[in-house]
């Protein structure tokens, strides 16, 4: 919606009932430029006494300071996975659409909290195959399988260094970027059933990994480094 319009509307004289107010809802606010929120903000001043904004962004921070000190800011939390399969399976039960539990845990898990991702990824799935298993679900994502990574981390809390190094060798020589291979570990680490200590460790040592990879250090040798990490701090 362009300034114009949102000016327009906001002089608009419109009868309503006594303490009601006009609202005008941005979704994406945070890709408007800073000259368009400069002059948004000076309609929001004008047109405070009869009209409300109410701007919805996914980086608050680019949002300039004068907006944010008008505004009362509401952060909200990704959904929890059980409400996500609760909804997914409501969906896929009107569209009569078949589907497997490792399937919909697969859609949640690439999703990380966002609905409309898990509603895309199960339609797209479905459309390509014709069902939601797991396996379809990971090849139409084009991501590294966690079942994979899982048995990368449960070899390290074994001391298994062969067991700990293969799946991620087999995972890189499928092609799949070190970046794609580290975020797979982040998700993964959070949920696997490992004392707390060790998972704050590993999640250290990923985050750094990260940062060097995306610094541009050779992936495969930073994942190996990785690996040694692990092993090092479940030991």
């Amino acid at each position: 919606m362009s300034e114009k319009k949102i000016k327009g509307f906001a002089q608009q004289k419109v009868s309503l009932p006594e303490g009601k107010l006009k609202v005008i809802i941005l979704d994406e606010a945070d890709s408007m430029t800073g000259a368009a929120q400069q002059a948004m903000r000076r309609t929001m001043e004008l047109f405070s006494q009869t009209t409300r904004f109410a701007l919805a962004c996914n980086i608050s921070s680019k949002i300039i300071e004068p907006i944010q000190s008008r505004c009362a800011i509401l952060r909200f939390t990704r959904i929890a996975d059980e409400d996500l399969v609760e909804r997914l399976k409501y969906v896929l039960d009107k569209e009569s659409a078949p589907y497997e539990k490792p399937g919909l845990d697969a859609l949640v898990f690439s999703a990380e909290g966002d609905m409309r991702n898990v509603l895309n990824g199960a339609q797209s799935t479905f459309n390509a195959f014709g069902s939601i298993t797991q396996e379809y679900v990971f090849k139409m994502n084009d991501q590294p399988q966690p079942k994979k990574i899982k048995a990368c981390l449960e070899a390290a809390l074994r001391n298994d260094w062969p067991g700990a190094f293969g799946p991620v060798h087999e995972i890189h020589k499928q092609g799949y970027s070190s970046t794609d291979i580290i975020s797979t570990f982040a998700r993964v680490t959070k949920t696997i059933d490992a004392p707390e200590h060790i998972k704050l460790e590993w999640l250290k040592e990923i985050g750094l990994v990260h940062m060097r990879v995306n610094a541009g250090c050779h992936g495969l040798l930073q994942l190996d480094a990785l690996v040694c990490k692990f092993l090092k701090a479940a030991k």
